[in-house]
């Protein structure tokens, strides 16, 4: 209906065309196109005069201004009074006529003879014009037929002190400068009149243009076939047709529109608004004027499909056309397929949006949030205790948890989030819960069994308008996981079968994402569970270090980050941190087989690169062990491992593809030392190497892995320089804090792997708590170093000890005279054990026997073994060392803090963590 109206709107622009100009708007057209000529005309040619005018005004003036600006310049009334004014004026008067524009400017004396000019030959000569006005004092402005052709020139008087005068100037320009100036605004001027005259043309031929269309260009007898067809269409058609004016009268109806709205015979002119017998709603539509497409209206008994339309878009009368349909039998098929596609979009957007993560709590707030409020008014997700906790769930409803709660509102009576209860058994959510089948409660406030549960807020529901609700139950492999219950207010309808299948398909959807959420619960509690306790529950009491450390897993899962802090002989202490590639249980237990191998190795007190080649092999040996699919997390292990000795300030470290760590120096500089990067652990073929590194008392070691640093979402330099910012300018800092501060700084958001790190802050031994000497290969020297030794423990208060001593000392000295090498050397430290250490220049291995009676010697290490608490060996790139330990009465006190802790002292508990 709408084309056809459009198309008798476009009928007389067709014809139009094809009319000659003695219609009414042609005749007025022409008549407006000339009185717009001759006015744009008239107008070019005034602008060009006045154009000349100003032309010469300013010719004038601007002579004016330079005749007087020169006669009163500096220095001009002296030069006139110089031998040879022409020599120092005329560079002047050239100079000036150039900036400002003029073509002369003339300097002459009361005789008028001049002294400059711009041609030359005519310095010395007569100026042409007229002096007298100017020799009596006046200003005089005239047009000349000078040297330089027809010129407007002013002349001005130049005045001594006495007010005399005593020379001219005059400076002027050619009247053909001046026209050209007028020449080169003519273009402007004639685009500007061309420019109007179309401007005005356009306005001229739109109004002509509306005229025509009111007019129609039509003879009679043309618009009488015209409005006869019209007619004949607009009452034939099987659809109705209104037209409505502006101020809400009803202007036209045809036959059809009066059967469907049953409207009386004399409506033509009447308010819409008084019309009897039409919807409220259908009213408010055909007076709003607003635009409409199928909006379905009740009419009495039918179904009404509006579409409504403004009139009067190319200048006729602000009006309203109305077309109505009958779509009564239509829009009940519509309405059933529009509700099976809205399920259909709803289960898809399930599908999308419920299972995104692998957190239970999120998955049920997921399954609560998407059919809101497109299924239901509010959704209660209740799951059972044990499944939040990654464990089997209980056969009957009980220790069920309220895990989401969503609704349109928030203010709600139902059970709050959180919250603990039992199913009683005349429940739905019970029956659901032991049959694994869903139940429909469709009229609330007569159900009586549900109401047991809770009596007080049952009412309350009913108070608030919730009037059915469906109850399915989450069950995934056989096994309920808890139940999912949807409430419908007065505000829709109550629930129905067809909903039960709805709601079930729903649940359905989201059950194996909250049981797979439960199994990667139970695993990554398992598997953090495994790596806490593999890693070190608590730090070795010693005296070399300050320890803090921080352990997080990654929220995807545990990974395989470790470290270790490992006390070595000689008060020594061994650092540890390393990472296997991975997640999940596989690379926890691997990581701890690599920790205890560490623990091993050191043992044997290797140095750091050949403990890691050590390590090395062990990775090769468990890859060709394990099948592919098990040994796939550990090749690319990666380790870090470094010895700091307290007497030497000596920090020894090597890596194995593991970052390097930071160091931070006591005046809070940061720095990440040069440490050759060796392969990671599991590659084989490439030897590893040390670094040595002597650190100040008070140094801080800074030891972590790379999920500190390292995200998808910035580059590894920023997360280097995010650490480096964090750690710089605290210098005085415990390692708690600098825990704590470069977690908050440097971590990201969500990190997606674990993180170990590790702070230690270097101590040294007082030099009074140690004891060394040289000892010459002769046993007589034997005796000697047991006098020494005597002295010294008197002198630390520890001469119970002497004997002991005294004897273990003995019997090492003489094996290393013996049995070893020079030079031989004797070291005795003072720290939480008396530690006696001898050592030589030979690789000689010492070992322990049981001696045979007969035997003269091999009784030496034995005795060493039953009166010392520990002994052993390490071998050092000179040779070896024999280390004895025997433990004294009570834990001695740690030593005075350096300088750098002084305002931060710490207790040995609290250092050893």
């Amino acid at each position: 209906m709408a084309s056809l109206f459009a198309r008798f709107q476009r009928l007389p622009v067709k014809r139009l065309a094809g009319k000659s100009t003695r219609s009414v708007a042609g005749q007025v057209l022409i008549f407006q196109v000339a009185l717009v000529v001759l006015l744009v005309a008239c107008g070019v040619v005034a602008l060009i005069l006045q154009s000349e005018r100003d032309n010469n005004a300013e010719a004038r003036r601007r002579s004016t201004a330079v005749a007087q600006t020169f006669a009163h310049s500096p220095g001009v009334l002296a030069a006139l009074q110089t031998p040879d004014p022409s020599k120092n004026l005329q560079p002047l008067t050239e100079a000036a006529r150039r900036a400002s524009g003029v073509d002369f400017i003339v300097v002459m004396d009361t005789e008028g003879i001049r002294y400059t000019h711009p041609l030359p030959d005519r310095i010395g000569k007569r100026f042409v014009g007229e002096i007298g006005p100017s020799l009596a004092g006046r200003l005089y402005v005239e047009s000349v037929d000078g040297p330089l052709g027809r010129e407007v020139q002013a002349t001005v008087p130049i005045k001594n002190a006495d007010s005399k005068v005593v020379g001219l100037v005059s400076a002027g320009m050619k009247v053909e400068n001046v026209e050209s100036q007028v020449t080169r605004q003519l273009p402007i001027i004639l685009g500007a009149g061309a420019g109007a005259l179309l401007l005005s043309i356009g306005v001229t031929a739109l109004l002509g243009r509306r005229l025509r269309r009111q007019t129609h260009s039509l003879a009679p007898d043309e618009m009488t076939l015209m409005y006869e067809h019209h007619d004949t269409v607009l009452h034939s058609v099987r659809e109705g047709v209104l037209i409505v004016s502006a101020d809400g009268r009803l202007m036209l109806a045809n036959d059809e529109a009066r059967r469907l709205l049953e409207l009386p015979p004399d409506i033509e002119g009447r308010l819409v608004s008084e019309l009897p017998g039409l919807d409220p709603e259908m009213k408010a539509l055909l007076t709003s004027g607003r635009e409409a497409t199928d909006e379905v209206h009740l009419a009495g008994e039918r179904l009404i499909a509006v579409n409504q339309r403004p009139t009067g878009r190319e200048g006729g009368p602000r009006e309203t056309v109305v077309t109505l349909r009958d779509s009564t039998e239509l829009q009940a098929v519509t309405g059933r397929a529009e509700v099976a596609r809205e399920r259909l979009r709803l289960l898809y957007d399930a599908g999308l949006h419920i299972g995104t993560t692998l957190d239970v709590l999120r998955t049920a707030d997921e399954l609560a949030r998407v059919p809101v409020p497109r299924f239901a008014d509010f959704v209660t997700v209740d799951l059972a205790d044990a499944v939040l906790h990654g464990e089997e769930p209980a056969p009957t409803g009980t220790d069920m948890r309220r895990a989401a709660v969503s609704g349109i509102v928030d203010d709600h009576p139902l059970t709050e989030q959180g919250r603990l209860f039992d199913y009683l058994p005349s429940t739905p959510q019970a029956r659901g819960y032991g049959s694994g089948r869903s139940q429909l409660v469709s009229d609330l406030p007569t159900a009586t069994g549900w109401r047991v549960q809770d009596p007080e807020r049952a009412q309350a529901i009913i108070d608030y308008g919730i009037r059915s609700l469906i109850t399915a139950p989450i069950q995934a492999r056989g096994v309920v996981l808890g139940m999912a219950t949807f409430w419908r207010t007065r505000q829709h309808e109550r629930f129905n079968e067809e909903d039960v299948s709805l709601a079930e398909e729903l649940v359905a959807r989201a059950a194996i994402s909250i049981d797979n959420a439960r199994r990667y619960t139970r695993e990554h509690a398992l598997a953090v569970t495994l790596q806490r306790s593999l890693l070190p529950q608590a730090m070795p009491e010693q005296n070399a270090l300050d320890i803090a450390y921080r352990y997080l897993p990654a929220q995807s899962g545990v990974g395989g980050d470790w470290f270790d802090v490992i006390p070595l002989p000689g008060s020594r202490m061994a650092l540890a941190v390393g990472d296997v590639a991975g997640h999940g249980l596989h690379a926890a237990a691997t990581m701890g087989r690599l920790r205890t191998a560490v623990h091993n190795f050191s043992a044997l007190d290797l140095a750091p690169d050949e403990l890691l080649s050590h390590l090395d092999d062990l990775v090769g040996s468990i890859d060709q062990n394990e099948t592919a699919e098990s040994a796939a997390g550990v090749v690319g292990a990666t380790c870090l491992y470094g010895i700091y000795d307290p007497v030497t300030r000596r920090y020894v470290l090597a890596r194995a593809g593991h970052p390097a760590p930071a160091l931070v120096r006591p005046d809070g500089t940061v720095t990440f030392p040069d440490v050759p990067a060796g392969p990671p652990l599991g590659l084989g073929g490439m030897p590893f190497q040390t670094a040595e590194l002597c650190l100040a008392e008070g140094t801080q070691l800074v030891l972590y892995t790379n999920g500190l640093i390292e995200d998808r979402r910035r580059d590894l330099d920023v997360g280097m320089g995010l650490l480096r910012d964090a750690l710089t300018g605290h210098p005085g800092r415990p390692p708690e804090e600098t825990c704590q501060h470069v977690l908050d700084r440097v971590l990201p958001g969500r990190p997606k792997d674990d993180v170990a790190l590790l702070v230690a802050r270097t101590r040294q031994l007082p030099p009074d708590r140690i004891a060394d000497w040289d000892v010459p290969p002769d046993p007589a020297a034997v005796a000697g170093m047991r006098d020494a030794v005597s002295r010294k423990l008197e002198e630390w208060g520890l001469s119970e000890f002497g004997f002991t001593m005294e004897l273990i000392l003995s019997e090492l000295i003489t094996n290393a005279i013996r049995y070893g090498s020079g030079p031989i050397h004797v070291r005795l430290i003072r720290d939480r054990a008396l530690i006696c250490e001898v050592a030589d220049g030979s690789s000689t291995s010492p070992h322990l026997r049981y001696a045979a009676s007969t035997d003269e010697g091999g009784r030496g290490l034995f005795l060493v073994s039953q009166m010392a608490e520990r002994w052993g060996t390490r071998y050092t790139p000179k040779g070896k060392v024999i280390w004895a330990e025997q433990a004294l009465p009570e834990v001695m006190e740690r030593p005075a803090p350096s300088p750098a802790d002084e305002d931060t002292p710490l207790d040995v508990e609290a250092a050893d963590l």
